[in-house]
């Protein structure tokens, strides 16, 4: 069995002039970024020119992510191409849950306006950050974290690199600690320490503004980062919610999607780093990205393999 799947670039992937290409070209990108600067003036300002320093401030960086991935999910529709799952690496679970008809894009950017405020003041009051882990594996991070108070293993990206939130007092020190266990920590253009205890306040928050919205049942399967596995019934503002505060458990999604029968994955949204995770956690499976007209036509290719493999059976 060959199957697509769609997945949704994090926060950190987002950089000046991301979207415009595609909003000059596709029809159905233009549409879709045009309605959400209404929501929000400034908005195709900030994608297309940054700078970069304003587009790293989470109270930016989640909208403006959101609304290009929506708009690629939009070009890449208009070519005829619909995924068999998707998934999103934490705020990209956003853009996948409208992606699997959980909620509308309107809907989902007005909703991500309160999550990145929210996470925005909660990086005000736990300022810290974000680290790589390289060349050790999950269990001796979460080994090292153990010994280090305000640092949690809060990303497991790939077999070879976990990635840690830390408060501002304690990550430097975690960080030097990796040096004996032949670990190497890198930092990442985030705002705050995400997916940690520290994002409690505003998992609290945004679970009350999800209690009183209308969100569908997927259409497709719709893989949540708190467990890796497809949305349960009833169960999608629980786990958005809750994602705020918990680990990214990518390795879990990206193998249980495997197991499925997806064999083919199209990243949504700039610079590829999924497609480089993916990789190193199945060699086997084969990934495009999209995020300009050359990936775009390279990632409908990929799909309309996957198409023909189908016919083919």
């Amino acid at each position: 069995m060959a199957g697509l799947a769609f997945v949704f670039s994090g926060q950190g992937a987002q950089k000046p002039g991301m979207g415009r290409e595609l909003y000059q070209q596709s029809p159905a990108a233009h549409l879709v970024m045009d309605s959400l600067e209404n929501v929000h003036p400034g908005l195709l300002e900030l994608c297309f020119e940054g700078p970069q320093e304003a587009l790293t401030r989470t109270l930016n960086a989640q909208p403006a992510l959101l609304a290009v991935e929506l708009a690629f999910l939009a070009a890449v529709r208009e070519q005829g191409i619909s995924p068999d799952a998707c998934a999103g690496f934490s705020l990209g679970e956003w853009s996948a849950a409208v992606a699997a008809g959980v909620m509308t894009a309107e809907q989902a950017f007005r909703l991500v306006l309160q999550r990145a405020r929210w996470m925005e003041d909660c990086c005000l009051q736990n300022p810290g950050g974000m680290s790589a882990v390289l060349r050790l594996d999950a269990r001796q991070v979460e080994e090292a974290c153990k010994a280090h108070s305000g640092v949690w293993a809060a990303n497991y990206n790939s077999p070879g690199q976990t990635v840690v939130s830390g408060l501002e007092e304690t990550l430097p020190a975690f960080e030097q600690a990796l040096i004996p266990l032949g670990g190497r920590a890198m930092r990442l253009k985030v705002g705050g320490p995400f997916h940690c205890p520290a994002m409690t306040p505003a998992a609290l928050l945004l679970a009350e503004a999800l209690a009183v919205e209308t969100l569908q049942e997927p259409a497709i399967p719709l893989y949540s980062n708190v467990t890796g596995l497809p949305y349960p019934p009833g169960q999608a503002a629980q786990l958005l919610a809750r994602q705020v505060e918990s680990p990214v458990r990518w390795v879990d999604t990206i193998q249980h999607l495997r197991n499925q029968g997806i064999d083919r994955f199209v990243e949504i949204g700039p610079g590829g780093v999924l497609c480089g995770l993916i990789a190193k956690t199945l060699p086997d499976v084969r990934c495009a990205r999209v995020e300009d007209a050359v990936t775009l036509r390279e990632a409908v290719a990929l799909a309309r393999m996957a198409e023909t493999l189908e016919g083919e059976n």
